[in-house]
């Protein structure tokens, strides 16, 4: 009975002398302090691009984030030599996936590294290996810690630079280029050209386009099928951002849920194809708005009072960096990147 009290009375005194051990996560219930925000350094913030997207380059020279984008104390470089000096060091996900470039063998401790893409889920292979790495990320998805979206709709007057009569020399417009038979857009095409006319462009056609000709022959087009590869969280492209807005032709839309549309176009600007039970619905509706022309202008009234900016420089982007820098967390990480791509 002795040997079973002196038992006790040792664990309570073991306990108690763990309890004064700097364990807050054993012993103590109350939240820890939140993590830590950056302070831009006074020298100003310096980012490096450690590989230039699909290897196409442009010109860094000079203070481009202040000059172009009115964004001061932001220094881009291309200049790996500048690694142990930099603040932040970003990558982008093809070159790392392919091989085209490896990872840096030494980081300093200060340092925080971005993870960087704009392809959808699918096209973001050997992640896994990335995990544990990156400290953020940098997409079009909205809940990125540095957002890149395609495009973004702003308050103001748009002046017209396209014709809103509907004799139009198109009905409906495509451009593809990497068609795939087994994709969702594919099955709605397949079944859609049945009932309206729809005019292919690109190199799945052998009909391509060239850039100076793309916005004035897709004008030309009543209705634009900006019809996504992938239906992935908040991927809206320049399918609908430069193609189908700039244009002036109404997008019919193929790609996140109408709500994520809603979140970040022009009101009253686009036709969802979840929104009708087939696409014999949809073609249906497609021909009823193209013979009312009040109906169908009803969808570009948003040009009057809103404006579309496509952002399709990488030094705007990486500019936008140093827009964020304060308000991210100092010491996240990514310890599963393939679960937050794929979430």
């Amino acid at each position: 009975m002795i040997r079973s009290e002196v038992r006790i009375l040792c664990l309570l005194l073991l306990l108690s002398c763990l309890s004064q051990l700097p364990y807050p996560g054993l012993f103590n219930l109350k939240p820890g302090p939140p993590q830590p925000r950056l302070h831009a350094p006074q020298r100003g913030i310096h980012v490096l691009l450690w590989h230039w997207p699909f290897s196409r380059s442009y010109s860094l020279k000079g203070d481009k984030c202040l000059s172009v984008y009115s964004i001061s104390h932001c220094f881009l470089t291309d200049d790996a030599d500048a690694l142990p000096s930099v603040d932040v060091v970003v990558f982008h996900h093809q070159e790392l996936s392919s091989g085209a470039s490896a990872l840096p063998l030494h980081r300093s401790a200060w340092q925080r590294w971005v993870w960087m893409s704009l392809e959808p889920p699918v096209n973001n292979a050997n992640l896994r290996q990335l995990n544990g790495v990156f400290n953020w990320t940098m997409s079009y998805r909205r809940d990125a810690d540095i957002p890149i979206p395609y495009g973004k709709t702003v308050p103001g007057v748009h002046r017209l630079s396209f014709q809103t009569a509907t004799n139009r020399s198109y009905f409906a417009c495509w451009l593809v280029s990497k068609y795939k038979p087994s994709q969702a857009r594919a099955s709605v095409y397949q079944s859609l050209k049945k009932d309206i006319p729809i005019e292919v462009f690109g190199k799945w056609k052998k009909n391509p386009l060239p850039d100076h000709m793309l916005l004035p022959t897709i004008s030309n087009c009543l209705f634009y099928l900006a019809f996504e590869n992938s239906e992935a969280t908040d991927y809206i492209s320049e399918k609908l951002w430069r193609n189908a807005f700039q244009s002036g032709a109404v997008p019919v839309v193929l790609g996140p849920s109408r709500a994520t549309y809603e979140a970040v176009a022009p009101p009253h600007s686009f036709i969802h194809v979840s929104d009708f039970r087939s696409t014999a619905e949809l073609a249906t509706y497609l021909k009823h708005v193209a013979a009312d022309r009040q109906v169908y202008e009803g969808y570009l009234q948003w040009h009057h009072t809103h404006t579309i900016r496509t952002l399709t420089d990488w030094r705007e982007r990486l500019c936008h960096i140093c827009v964020r820098y304060p308000s991210l967390l100092a010491t996240k990480v990514y310890q599963d990147l393939e679960g937050w791509v794929h979430g």
